[in-house]
């Protein structure tokens, strides 16, 4: 493809095909266009989780870790297919878009661009990144304990009907997981 500049037509190149590569854990994060805020009021959190939920019940896609920030979300999930991630997160962000615009009477970009997926090893690491992510509320400062961001998937563990089903982690989680995500992290850990 190329564009037009001027009067001088500049090639452009396609963009990368992603390796997502189905059965392995990645660390999934996209943010609000220039970090903006993104969800201002509670029922923006709850549009968007219906809307995952909705994502859910077109493609499956094992979610083991979350948490929707004012200006990003992360998830953590483990697709099945090589190109499940992709066609998941396509749909749930395009499909945000009309919404926020409607709601916000804005135009443009919401979203900073294509999302950013990380694969994890299933080991210690993976860990490590879902207290991390369940963490992230508390590390922000919004809240006083990390299970009390009900944006997040710590307090979706505990609660009668949480708004997304979480997958069961490969690694199994610590009794004191709650604990844990609770405690600082290290410079390491978040290295």
């Amino acid at each position: 493809s190329s564009l037009l500049i001027g009067c001088t037509s500049v090639a452009t190149m396609p963009r990368t095909a992603r390796a997502i590569v189905g059965g392995y854990c990645y660390h999934v994060l996209n943010r609000a266009n220039k970090r903006a805020q993104i969800f201002h009021e509670r029922a923006d959190y709850e549009q968007f989780l219906a809307l995952i939920a909705r994502s859910q019940a077109r493609l499956p896609m094992p979610i083991l870790a979350a948490c929707l920030m004012p200006n990003h979300v992360h998830f953590v999930v483990r697709p099945s297919g090589d190109d499940d991630l992709a066609r998941w997160m396509h749909w749930a962000f395009t499909t945000h878009v009309p919404w926020y615009h409607a709601k916000y009477s804005t135009t443009g970009r919401v979203w900073q661009g294509r999302f950013k997926a990380f694969m994890v090893q299933g080991d210690h690491h993976l860990l490590t990144l879902m207290r991390y992510v369940e963490r992230n509320a508390l590390r922000a400062r919004l809240v006083e304990r990390a299970e009390d961001w009900e944006w997040g998937s710590l307090a979706w563990r505990r609660a009668r009907l949480p708004p997304l089903a979480l997958a069961p982690s490969p690694v199994p989680l610590p009794t004191y997981w709650r604990h844990l995500i609770n405690a600082p992290q290290t410079d390491v850990e978040l290295a």
